[in-house]
């Protein structure tokens, strides 16, 4: 028997749990189906050591409930897992969300036939809807590797990105820790003080910047909870969808002692804010010079190793064009005894055995394998479940040279679906909850607006499409970001995948602005259509 309601939402993170509430609020009937036990989402699953936010609490956080921000309590100033889950789950209780779920339903395939999605699960169960709204997260897709001898590997396996509920015992292991991302930079200092030996095999240096976390103290969580008008005002149309801006001039227009004391604040300030100390860092290149050279200088500071220094430093691309790391104590981890890092470039895996993994040069005796290899990225989750529209098209073949879309939030051939946090939208280069409101409010929006006028139907122009996804790609090629070419914005670290700059990078504040645009000009670019 196949269950049918007016929406169909995929994903229980931060986007799923306030599409369901956004829905049920305006009295739409609601699936939401979810393959875990529970919610939330990336927040969910990645629970490995050291699993944090790079976001302040503070503005990582839903601002649809006024009443909801002022009675939670962030602890500190950048949110460890267990407490991002934490607060998810009391938003699920406190909206009484978890009655629209079904969980452990995983979702492998959906279709268009004769005016509503049919969704099929991995078990063969069927929900049918009018409206399908797949927040499925940008992060979620696990990146397994195929590297040659993985099956043989005799000891035990575990992903950064599918961490087990229980925390492995990893006291006196040899450990292999392959991929150093933001989950393997948080995941290192720590797996460094439980195991005998850790092997840190990096193929791409990725630069990091020191987190400074703290606990809020009781005077600034009220504070906080003051000064939260005032903070959501300004973020609400910010270039990254926080309170936070860049210095008040160009990098290159400033002198060197001003220019050292703007950096040094940002670097004492932490987090990925470093990525944006001057407005021209990102788009300049001897701008990002400036910052480079100052962030490198640190990391020379820090590991006692010249020889292990540089490898530690990236040579591949400007500072901040992938996803800027956060870390405590990353580079200080190299200066122990136990800790070893390969650089792949140089020696290159051959094989992995049962007892550990061979390089070109020897082999590195291991217990446990860590992949922190992080995910199919932006399009994963959504090419997993390869939606098909009414002709019989498929998105895996829609997006083969790449994802089209209209504003990131639809796609061309496939009516009544929408897209969070997904290719063509500011996504991972923004504030994501604040992002994940905006999307979800102007799909449910245009879900009541069609339904009011009795449309049956609603998707994207082509034309309109295809102008936004080059509006997409002229935006990034204005910026720095291309010249990252191993970056997972590209889908770099997916074998064949297509290499297209994927998030919107015009700014949150402006992508919202066009949303808004869209939606005051009656929708211009999509197609109604009622049958």
């Amino acid at each position: 028997m196949t269950e049918a309601t007016d929406v169909i939402v995929v994903g229980a993170g931060f986007a799923g749990l306030y599409a369901v509430h956004r829905c049920a609020s305006a009295g739409l009937s609601v699936t939401a189906l979810e393959a875990a036990p529970d919610v939330g989402g990336t927040w969910y699953w990645n629970r490995y050591p050291g699993a944090r936010c790079d976001v302040e609490s503070v503005d990582y956080s839903y601002s649809f409930d006024e009443a909801l921000q002022q009675n939670w309590t962030w602890t500190e100033r950048f949110a460890g897992q267990p407490e991002i889950l934490a607060y998810l789950r009391h938003v699920a209780d406190r909206f009484d969300l978890r009655r629209h779920y079904r969980f452990g339903v995983d979702v492998v395939g959906a279709a268009f036939d004769r005016g509503r999605w049919r969704v099929r699960t991995g078990a063969g169960q069927t929900y049918a809807a009018q409206f399908l709204l797949c927040a499925t997260g940008c992060l979620s897709a696990v990146n397994r590797p195929d590297i040659c001898g993985i099956d043989d590997f005799a000891g035990d396996v575990y992903f950064t990105a599918a961490w087990p509920r229980q925390d492995p015992d990893l006291h006196g292991k040899r450990v292999g820790l392959i991929g150093t991302g933001s989950s393997g930079i948080q995941v290192a200092p720590i797996i460094a003080t439980q195991a005998e030996k850790l092997v840190v095999f990096q193929r791409s240096a990725n630069y990091s910047i020191p987190m400074p976390n703290r606990p809020w103290s009781l005077e600034e969580q009220q504070q906080i909870r003051e000064e939260y008008p005032e903070r959501r005002q300004i973020s609400a149309y910010a270039p990254a969808g926080t309170p936070h801006s860049t210095y008040h001039k160009n990098a290159v227009d400033t002198e060197p002692q001003e220019r050292a004391a703007a950096l040094w604040q940002r670097w004492r300030q932490g987090g990925v804010l470093f990525g944006k100390t001057f407005p021209d860092q990102n788009i300049d290149l001897a701008a990002n010079d400036i910052a480079r050279e100052f962030a490198e200088e640190r990391i020379r500071e820090i590991v006692t190793d010249p020889v292990v220094a540089t490898d530690l430093i990236p040579l591949d691309h400007p500072i901040g064009t992938k996803r800027i790391c956060t870390d405590s104590g990353y580079y200080a981890t190299f200066n122990r005894d136990n800790v070893r890092l390969v650089n792949l470039r140089r020696e290159p895996i051959e094989t992995i055995t049962a007892h550990g993994v061979r390089t070109s040069d020897t082999t590195y005796p291991c217990d446990v394998l860590i992949f922190a290899t992080g995910f199919d990225a932006m399009t994963g989750a959504l090419t997993r479940i390869d939606p098909s529209g009414p002709g019989g098209e498929r998105l895996r073949d829609i997006w083969a040279n790449g994802p089209v879309t209209f504003l990131g939030l639809m796609v061309p051939g496939l009516p009544n679906l929408f897209t969070v946090s997904g290719p063509g939208s500011p996504s991972v280069l923004s504030n994501m909850v604040l992002h994940a409101e905006v999307q979800v409010d102007w799909a449910v929006n245009l879900v009541l607006t069609v339904r009011r006028l009795g449309v049956t139907e609603v998707e994207p122009r082509r034309d309109a499409a295809r102008s936004w996804t080059d509006h997409v790609a002229q935006a990034a090629e204005r910026t720095l970001f291309p010249k990252a070419a191993s970056s997972w914005y590209l889908g770099a670290n997916i074998e064949g995948k297509k290499r297209v700059f994927m998030p919107y990078t015009g700014g949150f504040g402006n992508y919202r602005r066009q949303c808004d645009e869209v939606a005051r000009d009656n929708y211009a670019g999509l197609v109604l259509t009622t049958r």
